[in-house]
């Protein structure tokens, strides 16, 4: 595991780098991702989120982290065969305080969260590792 900027950075497969709608992302017609890039986007969407029991998967990234991008097909992939998961990204030098607060500290990790609460966690490049609690838990 390497250090940049403060953050370990798992050696592997991981991440992914996709596209959300929102007033600061842009939108993909082919991903299902949702990519917040500010603090008032993300408490509005967890906020809103405590009141559903879907399975939300937050990918935390970052743009120098080559693992992330190499992740990204796979998170991709999911994101389109879990159609009743909520898969969102999150840029750790974009929303540091974000990270902080789930106690992020390598990347790529993958929090599973339900209502609000963290249930399951992936850390590093462990595509079928996070594949499997995505099926676990997504009932």
């Amino acid at each position: 595991m390497a250090s940049f900027g403060g953050w370990r950075r798992q050696a592997s497969y991981p991440s992914s780098v996709v596209h959300g709608v929102s007033s600061t992302t842009t939108a993909s017609a082919s991903s299902r991702i949702i990519a917040i890039h500010s603090a008032a986007r993300w408490r509005a969407h967890f906020d809103a989120s405590k009141l559903s029991t879907q399975l939300m998967v937050i990918d935390f990234t970052a743009t120098w982290c080559k693992p992330c991008r190499l992740m990204e097909p796979a998170i991709e992939e999911m994101a389109a065969k879990f159609t009743d998961v909520v898969f969102v990204k999150i840029d750790v030098d974009e929303l540091m305080e974000v990270a902080r607060a789930f106690e992020v500290q390598a990347m790529p990790s993958f929090l599973l969260i339900k209502q609000g609460k963290v249930i399951d966690k992936v850390v590093g490049t462990k595509k079928d590792e996070l594949q499997r609690k995505i099926e676990k838990h997504k009932i």
